[in-house]
């Protein structure tokens, strides 16, 4: 009885995938640290950049436990990249937003994912980089993935 040959790594669109996003994510997260920031310090700065957010909130909307978004605004509380509050709404709950300097760090740190994608995605026209967009959205939505990166 013949036995078939496994599939090649390269065989599976998770391989490409993954070296890509290991690629992309390393150098975004080399850029970042040249700014003393850390990706998931990054992707909770920008959340708050659109609009104060409770921790659970920010939990939820991450894909991390309260305790590990509390650790996270704690390093950015202590940089006064961010502000923790009462929640003027419910008094026993907090609020976290941005301080002007956090507010003023966000646009630059967003021009630097904007280098790291133009970097790695510039060889792609922009029909391509559309298409590439919108079949990972695809998946996004099929898959029902919510959590957003933050590593």
């Amino acid at each position: 009885m013949e036995t078939k040959s496994p599939s090649a790594l390269e065989d599976h669109l998770g391989y490409w995938l993954r070296l890509v996003s290991n690629h992309v994510s390393a150098a975004f997260a080399d850029r970042l640290a040249g700014c003393g920031v850390s990706v998931a310090e990054w992707v909770m700065l920008r959340e708050l950049y659109d609009r104060d957010r409770g921790p659970s909130l920010l939990a939820d909307r991450l894909g991390m436990t309260r305790g590990a978004v509390t650790k996270l605004a704690d390093r950015l509380l202590a940089r006064k990249l961010i502000l923790r509050a009462a929640n003027p709404e419910d008094g026993r709950a907090q609020v976290l937003f941005l301080t002007k300097r956090g507010w003023a760090r966000v646009p630059r740190l967003a021009a630097l994912a904007d280098q790291n994608d133009a970097e790695f995605f510039s060889g792609l026209s922009g029909r391509d980089q559309a298409q590439l967009r919108d079949l990972l959205l695809k998946i996004v939505k099929d898959r029902d993935l919510r959590d957003l990166p933050t590593e």
